[in-house]
This record gives structure tokens, sequence and C-alpha cells, in this order.
């Protein structure tokens, strides 16, 4: 090293740490700088924990039991409704024929969802215990209704999706059929999802209460014995009305007409609204005491619930007023449920009338009629009547032509057979139900059918009588050769008589039909009841 070279001490390292920022940092800068910081720490602490609820709620979807839950019920129900051949194929109740028949059909096939999804949640009750974390989790500071709630959610989510898929499907099939558009159907739908999440719940609650394998099985086999004893359908009137809407199941659909009424929703939700928070409750209890206090909701839910309910069974539905509404085009009227008839509706009703009107005091109108609902099970019946199977004729004026587009299977039918189906018993509604499927053959042998097909063979007279032309009506499942055997002698004697007296045993024969009094082949053949 040269002499002339001057050493001297380095720098200390501190000593650059100024150079790095020519700005002085005065000291109230921290404190500024910190203030935002204060200031966004609860809103940061919020989106974490919605990120971290969110991040639970992904995770239980997919290593829960729900996701297998939701597919099993959504393969169960739409097996069942288009699989499977049933009353929710048939008429105009079919399950894809009207929005308040799909829901009330979905409902239906709760007698096999809600024991599915009391199970699933069984299954997933008996996790912790079955993977033997129970007491790891128990020692974490998280609350232990905070995994609840997200495990629930779960599994609210899955059976919700697939119950409203299994509607949408129906509901896709409705708007392919001019289906009536409304919303009456939401409320039988929103308690059908109530009851799915109510019974997970319900079968974790119980299953985290007792944690043994053999809970699932057993809930399974208990929730579907309860629900099949309580329905309608299969044990009839053997339980009462009150217990039976316990059930979330609902009887098969009556009428296309009918919908549920708004005191059989509200008994339903409150009961398993109860039903829901006594499965969280136990769900989330630790202690015997919590466990017996979390049954307090499903008592006072059944408190509620069963007053409000309906005694009577009957009670259970009502006509649905929106749909049963008369929507007009000259003389003819259809209900606004099936409004897209009408115009197929309008010329042979008007043909119909000018043909009755050859008889004295002709009909004025012709409109669609409807079953009263109740029906009256104490009015006695017709006197030609079989009381096991006959009903009196609708409650219809005598100045209209009545119309049922389903007993008298119109749908497709050209204009010569609307007109005929009118002119039917000289446009009176039947006093026999003559069904549209086939007898039995019990029915062939019981003397119910000898009244039928004689009232047909009178009513096929009559509408010849208009027409000039002998021809079979639509919609009658009885054997056309019997029904053939005796319109055609009648025929043949109605028209050897006088016109004048042609038109009173017409006008005779309308008379009695609309009172439903005395055999309609004899008032044909001698004017009169032999």
């Amino acid at each position: 090293m040269s002499p002339e070279t001057p050493v001297g001490p380095k720098p200390p390292a501190r000593s650059e740490a100024p150079a790095r920022s020519e700005t002085p940092v005065s000291p109230e800068t921290p404190a500024r700088s910190n203030a935002p910081a204060r200031s966004d720490a609860p809103a940061r602490q919020t989106r974490a924990r919605r990120s971290g609820t969110g991040r639970i709620l992904r995770i239980e979807l997919r290593r829960s039991a729900a996701p297998l839950a939701g597919v099993l019920l959504l393969i169960l129900a739409l097996a069942l409704l288009q699989l499977v051949s049933g009353p929710w194929w048939k008429g105009a109740e079919s399950w894809t024929q009207q929005w308040t028949s799909t829901a009330w059909w979905e409902r239906f096939t709760m007698v096999l969802m809600w024991p599915l999804a009391v199970t699933a949640g069984a299954v997933q009750g008996i996790r912790d215990r079955r993977s033997g974390t129970s007491e790891l989790l128990a020692a974490t500071p998280r609350p232990r209704w905070h995994r609840a709630t997200t495990t629930a959610g779960a599994f609210a989510l899955t059976l919700t999706a697939a119950y409203v898929l299994v509607f949408l499907y129906g509901g896709v099939r409705v708007l392919a059929n001019d289906g009536y558009a409304h919303l009456g159907w939401l409320p039988i739908l929103a308690v059908g999802v109530l009851a799915l999440v109510a019974g997970a719940l319900l079968g974790m609650g119980v299953a985290r209460t007792v944690p043994s394998a053999l809970t699932p099985p057993v809930l399974a086999l208990g929730s579907l014995m309860a629900v099949l004893i309580v329905h309608d359908t299969v044990t009839g009137d053997l339980v009462p009305n009150r217990i039976v809407l316990l059930s979330p199941a609902l009887s098969q659909v009556y009428s296309a007409f009918l919908t549920v009424t708004w005191r059989v929703h509200a008994g339903q939700a409150l009961w398993l609204l109860g039903l829901a928070a006594t499965g969280f409750l136990l769900l989330v209890a630790r202690k015997p005491r919590a466990r017996l206090l979390a049954l307090l909701p499903v008592v006072l839910g059944a408190a509620v619930a069963v007053p409000l309910l309906p005694a009577d069974n009957a009670r259970n539905y009502a006509l649905d007023k929106a749909a049963t509404a008369l929507v007009c085009e000259g003389r003819v009227c259809v209900t606004k449920l099936h409004e897209p008839r009408l115009a197929a509706l309008k010329g042979p009703g008007e043909e119909a009338l000018r043909l009755l009107g050859r008889l004295p005091d002709p009909p004025s109108a012709v409109r669609e009629s409807v079953d009263p609902w109740p029906v009256d099970k104490e009015a006695s019946p017709p006197a030609n009547a079989v009381p096991a199977n006959a009903v009196p004729a609708n409650a219809v004026p005598a100045d209209v032509v009545p119309v049922d587009f389903e007993a008298q299977a119109l749908d497709g039918a050209p204009e010569d057979e609307y007109t005929r189906a009118l002119l039917a018993g000289a446009g009176t509604a039947p006093c026999l139900d003559a069904d549209t499927s086939d007898p039995t053959e019990e029915q062939r042998q019981a003397s119910y059918e000898t009244e039928v097909v004689r009232e047909l063979a009178a009513r096929t007279v009559a509408a010849a009588w208009f027409t000039g032309d002998l021809k079979p009506l639509r919609g009658t499942g009885w054997p056309r050769a019997d029904i053939d055997a005796l319109a055609g002698p009648a025929w043949d004697a109605l028209r050897a008589l006088p016109p004048e007296a042609q038109r009173a045993r017409i006008t005779a024969l309308r008379t009695a039909a609309l009172s439903c009094d005395g055999d309609l082949l004899d008032v044909l053949k001698n004017g009169g009841p032999r």
C-alpha cells in the first residue's frame, strides 16, 4: 500500500439508511399512515370471516353427504314420476299438465323423499364419531353452532336444488302443454322444500345425540313407516286428519281445479319450522339439559299447528277461484284453466245451441262445468243410481249446456264430435259416472253396468235426433256393442214416430236428465217411466 493513499475509517452501515430516502420523514407521518389501517381492521376481519365461511361451506359441499343426498333425491323423484305408471300420468290431473298439479304430485312423492332426507342427515350426523374426531373438534375454539350452520347450509342447498330441479322439469312439460300460468303453486313448493330441510336437520340432530351405526337405518325405517301410517291414501280415514297433515306428503290430486288451503300451508309450515329448530338444537347441544330443552320448539310447533289444521279432510283443499274463473266468447265459456280450448269449442258450441233451439225452453249458453268441492257425502244419490258408484249431475242451470273436457274426451276431436258431445242427452250432464277407463270384470257383472249402458244409449239417441245420424259418443270406456244393441232399436222406434211426437220424447228425456229422475231409455221409448 502506498503511503500516499489515505486510509480512513469505514463508514458505519447504519449511516446508509438515511441515504435510501431523500425525503425526511416527520414524526407525525407514522401516526397518519397507521390511522387508515386501524379503521379498516373491522372490515378486513368481516371479509375474512365471510371468506372463511364460504370456504368451509364449499368444503362441506364437496366432502359431506349433502351432494350425494341431493343426487339420490333427484333420481328417486324423477324415476317415480317419470318412469313409474301411476295416477300422476292420467288425465287433466297429470303432473305435467298444470303447475299446481306438478307441485302437488311432487309433494305426494314425499312419502319416499322425506325418509331419504332424514336418513342422509343421520349419516352426516354420525360422521365425526365415525371418523374419531369428536374430541379433537370439541377442543377447537370455533363455536359448535358455527360448524353446524355450515353443514346444515350445505344440506339445505343441495336438497333445495334437487327438489326445485324436479319441479322445473315438470314445469317445462307444463309449458309445452300450454298449462295455465299462475303462482298458486308457490306455497305448495315452499312447504315441500322446508319439509326436506327439516327432515335433514332432524336426522343430523338425532344422530348427533345417539351416534350409533344403527341410527341411520332405524331412522330410515321409522320415518318411512310414520309417513305411510298417516298418509290418507294408505290408511284412509283411520287416522285423524290433523295428524295426517303433520306428514309432509300430500294425498293424490283429485282435480286440476283444486288447490291446497292456506290453513294447511300455515299449519304445516309452523310444524316443520319447529321440527327443524329441534333438529338444529340437538345438533349443537352438548349437555343433557340442552338436549331436553331442544325438544321445546317441536312441542310448541305442534301445539300451534294442530288446532290450525282442518279437522275434515275435505277442507284440506278448495276450488281455485282464479283457475275456475270463466272466459267467454259470445255464448260459449270455459274456465281460465282451459282458456286455450275456447277457440276449438266456440264453433261447435254455437252450432249445438242452434240445434237445441228446436226444443221448448232451450239452453242459451255453453259453459264448462266444474265439480263442486267439497263433495256432499250426505247427499242422497239419484233414484236410478247405484250409491257406491253413481254421482248426481253437476249443479248446472237448466239454460246451460255443460262441458267436461276430461269426461267427454274432447282433446283433438273434430268439430262434429264436439257438437255431438254437447248434444248428448239433449244438452244435459250425465246422471251416472261413465268413467273413461275400462270397467273391471266385477263392474261388468254388477247391476250398475246395466244402468250406465242404458243411460249412454239414451244419450246417444238424443244426440242422433239433432244431427240425423246415429254415432257412438266419445269418452265412454263401456263396451260399444252393448250400447249399440240398445241404441239401435231405440233410434229406429223414435224415427218411426211423427215429428211432434219425436220432439215430445226428446223434451221429456231432457227434463228427466236435468233432474236425474227415471230411466232415460224408458223415457225415450215410452215418454215416461214404466
